[in-house]
């Protein structure tokens, strides 16, 4: 067999070849908005001295909960539709669950880390809710947290005034309203005038021409006590915001389940954004 292939030629190169024509082209990617919304947030707080720390997803109760100053029959945990994992049938040992917000990572970090502590928490998170325009089953948050002495609601105020000016620019106005988290006390709700009407008044905010973004607050003395932390020495303050929410805003997408639908159509229009 090998010999009748020896000294064979060549095959001839076709001529209906034109090198002279572009090639296929090739599909440019794009990174996903909410991360490329989620890295600008990170980008902005890490230049306030804020690191990255992460968690997983899937959580124990005391982390999740009782850490956060939410005791079993807290009437708070019904603001939160959780999914359970698994609870012990006999009451010993843990109760699992997906985490309700990023301030399990928070609760990991003053564990295993003395003060001062300047933390921001992004990751997903999971709720047990009705998947609609507005709410979604799963979504992603940043959340941040400081320990050290000597701090107050100020430093809370001008760290997210900071925040609000760099990813919304400076002529976005901000208000605070009171308001009640477990794990912080006092507590504030934080509004930004709406980007999409100017202020004067659309669906997205429900016509008050505010947004809330997030929300905030001083550390509770008892969160603190939880982990070892001196609350006569240290004070802190701690906020979470919906990653959605702020890229909502920033490109006016107005449906939440636009960004778990993988529609090539609406990822295209992020090509180039960087």
């Amino acid at each position: 067999m090998q010999d009748q292939f020896e000294g064979a030629a060549p095959a001839a190169v076709s001529n209906t070849q034109d090198f002279s024509l572009p090639g296929d082209p090739v599909a440019v990617g794009s990174r996903h908005p909410l991360t490329l919304v989620r890295n600008e947030m990170v980008s902005i707080f890490k230049r306030l001295g804020f690191s990255v720390a992460e968690g997983p997803e899937i959580e124990d109760d005391w982390h999740n909960f009782g850490a956060m100053n939410l005791p079993e029959d807290h009437p708070a945990r019904d603001m939160q539709d959780t999914f359970y994992i698994k609870k012990p049938e006999d009451g010993n040992g843990p109760t699992w669950l997906l985490r309700t917000h990023t301030s399990s990572v928070q609760a990991r970090v003053m564990e295993n880390q003395k003060p001062p502590i300047r933390v921001i928490c992004p990751g997903r998170v999971y709720r047990n809710e009705t998947v609609s325009a507005r709410a979604h089953c799963f979504f992603h948050q940043v959340e941040g947290l400081y320990i050290d002495e000597n701090v107050s609601f100020a430093d809370l105020k001008q760290t997210l005034y900071f925040f609000v000016q760099e990813m919304f620019g400076k002529d976005v106005k901000v208000r605070f309203r009171p308001s009640y988290f477990p794990f912080t006390e006092p507590s504030a709700e934080m509004d930004i005038s709406c980007l999409i009407c100017e202020g004067k008044g659309c669906n997205i905010c429900k016509h008050t021409g505010w947004v809330e973004i997030l929300g905030s607050g001083m550390v509770h003395p008892k969160v603190l006590e939880n982990f070892g932390i001196d609350s006569n020495k240290y004070t802190g303050f701690a906020f979470g915001m919906g990653v959605e929410r702020i890229t909502q805003l920033k490109y006016q997408v107005n449906d939440l389940r636009l960004y778990s639908q993988n529609d090539i159509r609406f990822l295209k229009q992020f090509t180039g954004v960087v």
